[in-house]
C-alpha cells in the first residue's frame, strides 16, 4: 500500500505528500538532481503526448483562473529537445496558447535549446524545484502537467519519494504528473499518473502500460520499463509481481484471440485480467490503441 510518504508500491491510498508549498515565482539556486545520460530520438514520447490527449484532454485545455497561462513541463528533456518541441507541437493542436516548459539540469543543454524558444516555448535551468518565474505582468507562472520520462530510472530508488514530494508544490490543484520509463523508441513504455490535490498531495491514480503492436505483445516485455519505484519489486510477495503474473496467465488463457490480431489479444487479456478483481480501465479506445490502465482508484 502506496503510504503518504510514498511506499514504493500499489494499493489504496496512494498519495504522496509535500512537506510545505514552494512560493510559485522561487528561483532554484542550484537544480536539484542529477544529469542524466540525455539519450533521446525523434517521436520518443509520441504515443506519452497521445496518451494525454485523450486521457484529459479538458486539464491540457483549460484556462480558468490559475490555468489560464499554466505550463505543460517536460523535465529533463536531455541532450536535444526534440520531445519537447514535439510535444509543443502536439498538444497546441488541441491549445494554440499552452505554454511549455522544458527544464534540464545540464547548463549546456539548456544553452543549446534556447535557439528553439519563442513566445510560448522556455528552456531553463533546473531539476526538481522546477525554475517557475513570473509573467511581464507579474503574474506568477503555475504548472498543469509535468512529464518526466526516462529520468527517475536513473536515480537510486530512495529518491523516488524526495522527486515527487518536491514536484508536487508546483503543480495547480487538479493538474497531473506522468513519470515513467519508455524503450529507445517510444515503443512500449510504463508510466505511474498521479493527479494533484487541494493541498500539495498526489493521489496516485494509475499505472498505464504503453505498447505498440508492431513489436508484438507479451506482458514480460513491458516489465523491463516499469518505474523505478517497481522495477526491483519484481519478487514474490510483492503487489506488482502479482500482476505480471496474473497478466501472463490472462494472455495465456486467452492466446486463441492472437490470431485474429494482436490488438484483440491484448484486449481479451486485459479483460480476463479484469476478471481477476483488478481495476482495468476496459474501454475499446484504450485497449486498441494499446494502452492497459490499471486504476487504482
Amino acid at each position: 500500500m502506496l503510504k503518504k510518504t510514498f511506499l514504493p508500491s500499489v494499493g489504496k491510498l496512494d498519495e504522496v505528500r509535500g512537506e510545505k508549498q514552494v512560493p510559485a515565482n522561487s528561483v532554484p539556486r542550484k537544480p536539484e538532481g542529477q544529469a542524466t545520460r540525455g539519450k533521446t530520438t525523434h517521436n520518443r514520447l509520441r504515443r506519452v503526448d497521445n496518451f494525454l490527449l485523450q486521457y484529459d484532454s479538458t486539464l491540457l485545455s483549460r484556462s480558468d483562473g490559475p490555468y489560464d497561462r499554466a505550463f505543460y513541463v517536460d523535465l529533463g528533456f536531455g541532450a536535444k529537445p526534440v520531445t519537447t518541441l514535439e510535444s509543443a507541437a502536439r498538444l497546441r493542436r488541441l491549445n494554440p496558447r499552452l505554454p511549455v516548459l522544458g527544464v534540464e539540469i545540464d547548463p549546456e543543454r539548456v544553452a543549446k535549446a534556447q535557439p528553439y524558444a519563442d513566445a510560448l516555448t522556455f528552456f531553463r535551468l533546473g531539476g526538481f524545484n522546477l525554475p517557475l518565474q513570473k509573467w511581464p505582468d507579474g503574474q506568477p507562472e503555475t504548472v498543469r502537467l509535468i512529464r518526466a520520462f526516462n529520468v527517475l530510472r536513473q536515480y537510486e530508488e530512495s529518491a523516488v519519494a524526495q522527486a515527487y514530494e518536491r514536484l508536487a508544490h508546483y503543480v495547480l490543484p487538479g493538474g497531473l504528473l506522468i513519470e515513467g520509463t519508455s524503450d529507445p523508441f517510444g515503443r512500449i513504455w510504463a508510466a505511474n499518473l498521479l493527479r494533484r490535490e487541494d493541498e500539495p498531495l498526489w493521489q496516485v491514480e494509475a499505472l498505464v502500460f504503453s505498447i505498440n503492436f508492431r513489436v508484438g505483445f507479451d506482458p514480460g516485455q513491458l516489465q523491463t520499463v516499469l518505474p523505478k519505484n517497481y522495477i526491483h519489486r519484481m519478487v514474490p510477495g510483492e503487489a506488482i509481481y502479482d500482476f505480471f503474473a496474473a497478466w501472463k496467465s490472462a494472455a495465456q488463457e486467452t492466446q486463441a484471440y492472437k490470431g485474429w490480431g494482436l490488438r484483440q489479444w491484448f484486449g481479451a487479456s486485459a479483460h480476463n485480467l479484469a476478471a481477476r478483481g483488478y481495476l482495468i480501465n476496459l474501454r475499446r479506445k484504450w485497449l486498441w490503441q494499446g494502452w492497459l490502465i490499471w486504476r487504482f482508484n
